[in-house]
């Protein structure tokens, strides 16, 4: 049997090989590593995809988010709601810009955003909210919009983990993850459902005057060369990057359907285990499963962990430290009661491996040894 591994990115270039290596060369035959034809079709062929009027790509997900924020004309103590269990660059942006992060509990069975918790976090300084698509599946933007809307809020997407997924807006309208809000932001780090061969990320939106200030700030802030009428950032998705990303674009339903696949695999073998709960799909949200992440119940989830690692089957937890309790934050106030679910999780949740590359004979594997671990 192949080696397992979290994420297989040299099995899935190998089926690619041909086309990805004709794309790399093609840019150093023409020497157009900055700005170059292949970043400007990229960002048509995602405007085509999502679809949405305007794509702008950027350095990494994290410049998106940034600058995402910073076209807004927020100010210093202003505030911005998003998750308390996430990766820790959602709310790292918000403190980098001066901004106050305010954090929400999650839902015990999503693990995104708890709306219910979402409207009583709000006071006059809250600008803007920015919901995460955790693992692969949309939080519920219906009630986001709707709370937004009332209070004349932002709503900024982040979907690194979710791009593809479909969102089912009052069960009526089907949008994309990151479509939905005024801004969405994605990554295209390599281990993401669309990953480029290093950083990459993009900003999309449908407010043509957003798109104009975006722009310009993802350029030192110019919109035409040399004349800044902006503070910007140099935040660019290099040529290289882009020809990749192009290739892998025409495969990403294909690659989310495997992911799919696979984690329609887990559930079945999972669901009748007591000590795990299998991870729970919205109605409102397809799921792409960017992680395939367990809960696990009255068990000992590193002894788990040890016992694969033993019989060479990696795994993860994502997360094992909330972000209210980490050293950046220290200097911020946050009441501990208030994120009893983040808190639980962090102690419970396990990751199986999860990519476009996992075998029958792998699943099966992995399967018999995380029931087998959750039995000692």
């Amino acid at each position: 049997m192949k080696e397992i591994r979290m994420v297989d990115l040299k099995g899935q270039y190998d089926k690619i090989k041909i086309e990805i290596d004709s794309a790399i060369q093609n840019v150093i035959d023409t020497s157009s590593f900055i700005k170059g034809n292949h970043v400007k079709e990229f960002q048509k062929e995602l405007e085509n995809f999502l679809p949405v009027k305007h794509v702008v790509a950027c350095g990494n997900g994290t410049d998106a988010l940034q600058i995402a924020l910073m076209s807004l004309n927020l100010k210093p103590g202003d505030e911005v709601i998003t998750s308390g269990f996430t990766f820790i660059a959602t709310a790292e942006v918000i403190a980098l810009l001066g901004l106050k992060p305010v954090l929400v509990d999650v839902d015990p069975n999503t693990f995104n955003l708890d709306v219910t918790k979402v409207e009583k976090a709000i006071t006059e300084k809250t600008k803007a909210i920015i919901p995460v698509h955790l693992f692969g599946q949309c939080a519920d933007m219906n009630t986001l919009s709707i709370i937004a809307k009332k209070h004349n809020l932002y709503l900024i997407e982040d979907a690194a983990q979710a791009l593809g997924t479909n969102y089912y807006i009052n069960n009526s309208i089907t949008k994309k993850a990151g479509t939905i809000g005024d801004i969405g932001c994605t990554s295209f780090f390599p281990s993401k459902n669309l990953g480029c061969f290093g950083d990459g990320g993009a900003i999309f939106t449908n407010n043509d005057d957003l798109f104009q200030k975006i722009s310009a700030i993802a350029n030192h802030g110019m919109k035409k060369k040399y004349y800044h009428e902006l503070i910007g950032v140099n935040s660019r998705l290099d040529n290289i990057q882009a020809a990749i990303l192009r290739v892998k674009l025409k495969h990403l339903n294909e690659y989310n359907l495997a992911r799919q696949k696979a984690a329609d695999f887990y559930d079945k073998a999972f669901i009748n285990n007591p000590k795990l709960q299998i991870p729970v799909r919205a109605k409102y949200s397809t799921h792409i499963f960017h992680q395939y992440t367990l809960l696990t119940k009255d068990v000992d989830r590193e002894k788990i962990q040890d016992y694969l690692k033993s019989k060479n089957i990696p795994s993860m937890v994502y997360y094992p430290v909330p972000i209210h309790k980490q050293e950046a934050f220290k200097n911020y106030i946050f009441s501990h009661n208030d994120f009893p679910v983040t808190e639980d999780l962090c102690k419970r949740v396990i990751s199986l491996p999860m990519h476009t590359e996992l075998t029958e004979e792998q699943l099966n594997y992995i399967v018999d040894n995380v029931n087998e671990a959750t039995q000692i």
